[in-house]
């Protein structure tokens, strides 16, 4: 295999794709995950033809492949959010820059990152330079807009007109959209200046009601990259130097990456009445009296994509939990030279795919003859297909495909006939249940419990860090410090708590201990 090469900087400093071609097969060879874990990332990435660089700051483009998880994705939360009681709607993407002025911690979490429209025209440039053109200096508006960093303001805004009484209670709303923060540095879906997400927002009578939501939706949160996309995570509740700007309370799902790294991967958060107070949304209530009401907000992005990816994929490519994969079974039909023959096995393997994609699967026939096997395997293995059918004239004379799963094992044989979606689902589970193991069994190996400031400090030291299990009785400035000094963060206090020994000391502070909190670095 050819060596890997570094990374690339892109213009902004962020991280961009490098393009390395293999010596043989002329595809992009994968860095070992071992050798460079985020080249190794971005190689996956490359290699499975998932994005591209845009030609704007800090953006991606979306390729077909890389888009076709997020849609999986919106499949699959959708109906979730929907069961809440929640519809989708639609607010525009800009909003006025006194909206976020309105609430003070909102602004200051949110205002080094927005994108600020300030002109509505361009024209042609003026004087004997090279053509183009330029902004119109005349069409500067009367007040700028910035486009979306999230929408907390702009939904809150038409609360307060759309609200009135206890009867309008609660009010869910949700909207699948695209947003902009002026990131820095950026790293394919797990950092971006644009990126799509689902926001939830809703508003209620009381404040039980609004933190049930913002529990509920993360329990939502927790079944689908838990249990549908098979990774490693703990769910818990954010310090208070963590939670979303201008929020009381933000609930987390932290996934563990195979290199011992925590990902946020989807955040629940219950605002209290902060904005409520800050756009004047009241309400009359049963009692005659005029209230302020309870808030929450949450979502997920294309950062959960990211997720997957550092969960799942080895060496050979990108690894997808069944649900999430674009084409989730591959039919290779094999070359023969007896055209009669070569149609009586093409056929076949589109008469399997009719009853697959019957069957509600996502399913490819590869035809490309000219190719050869082993090409094409490569091929869909590195796109990270999660089981792959292979049908040749002696497979239909016995009945059976070859099959052979994305997880590795054995090749094992798919009867042909009226059972054949069946078994090829329960082989999809097979692939599911693999990763859900595999997954759970490196979290319990990267978890530690910390008993002193020296067995921190040797964790961060070490290749893989994990998640540090943290008896805490440190404060906000603690908290920092402790940033500032080794780069971990406190990710959450896990909702799961055992029971802290009486006359625990916090290791990292000395003081005494109040909750288990975990520590790890993180994307």
């Amino acid at each position: 295999m050819q060596r890997a090469k570094k990374a690339k900087k892109d213009k902004d400093g962020g991280v961009a794709v490098t393009e390395k071609k293999g010596p043989k097969d002329g595809m992009i060879s994968i860095t070992p995950r071992s050798e460079d874990y985020n080249q190794w990332y971005l190689d996956v990435i490359d290699a499975a033809d998932l994005v591209d660089e845009a030609p704007v700051r800090g953006c991606k483009i979306l390729k077909p492949d890389g888009f076709a998880i997020w849609e999986s994705i919106q499949r699959l939360l959708d109906p979730k959010i929907k069961k809440m009681g929640v519809r989708n709607a639609y607010f525009p993407l800009l909003i006025p820059v006194e909206f976020l002025s309105k609430e003070a911690k909102h602004v200051e979490g949110f205002a080094k990152e927005c994108a600020v429209v300030t002109h509505h025209r361009l024209r042609a440039k003026t004087g004997d330079g090279p053509p183009g053109v330029e902004v119109d200096p005349e069409s500067q508006l009367a007040e700028p807009y910035v486009i979306r960093p999230t929408s907390e303001t702009v939904v809150w805004n038409m609360y307060a007109k759309w609200i009135r009484s206890y009867q309008d209670l609660p009010m869910k709303m949700n909207q699948w959209v695209n947003v902009m923060r002026w990131e820095l540095k950026t790293r394919p879906f797990l950092r971006s200046a644009e990126f799509l997400w689902q926001e939830g927002h809703t508003a209620h009578a009381t404040k039980e009601e609004a933190d049930a939501q913002a529990r509920q939706t993360l329990d939502y949160y927790v079944e689908l990259a838990q249990d549908e996309l098979a990774m490693p995570l703990v769910p818990g509740r954010k310090s208070e130097n963590e939670r979303f700007a201008g929020a009381d309370e933000t609930y987390t799902i932290e996934v563990l990456a195979q290199d011992g790294k925590a990902i946020q991967g989807g955040t629940s958060h219950f605002l209290g009445q902060n904005f409520g107070k800050a756009f004047e949304v009241t309400f009359d209530s049963e009692d005659q009296t005029v209230e302020y009401v309870w808030g929450t907000s949450w979502g997920v992005s294309t950062r959960l994509i990211g997720a997957v990816i550092m969960s799942h994929s080895d060496d050979d490519g990108l690894v997808l939990p069944p649900a999430l994969a674009a084409t989730q079974v591959v039919i290779v039909p094999m070359f023969v030279k007896d055209e009669e023959k070569q149609a009586t096995v093409t056929a076949a393997a589109e008469k399997l795919r009719d009853q697959l994609d019957e069957a509600g699967l996502r399913v490819h026939v590869d035809l490309r003859f000219k190719m050869k096997p082993g090409q094409k395997y490569y091929e869909w293995e590195r796109k990270g297909v999660p089981l792959r059918l292979e049908l040749g004239p002696r497979d239909l004379d016995n009945g059976v495909a070859f099959a052979k799963m994305r997880t590795g094992g054995d090749k094992f044989n798919i009867n042909l006939g009226d059972n054949a979606a069946s078994e090829v689902k329960e082989s999809l589970e097979k692939v599911r249940q693999t990763l859900r193991e595999r997954a759970e069994e490196y979290k319990k190996r990267l978890t530690v419990e910390i008993s002193s400031r020296e067995e921190f400090d040797e964790r961060l030291a070490a290749r893989e860090t994990g998640l540090m299990y943290v008896p805490w009785g440190g404060d906000n400035d603690d908290e920092d410090k402790i940033q500032e000094d080794t780069g971990a963060t406190l990710r959450c206090y896990p909702f799961e708590q055992k029971p802290m020994p009486d006359g625990q000391l916090c290791p990292l502070t000395g003081k005494p201990a109040r909750e288990w909190a975990i520590f790890a670095k993180a994307y």
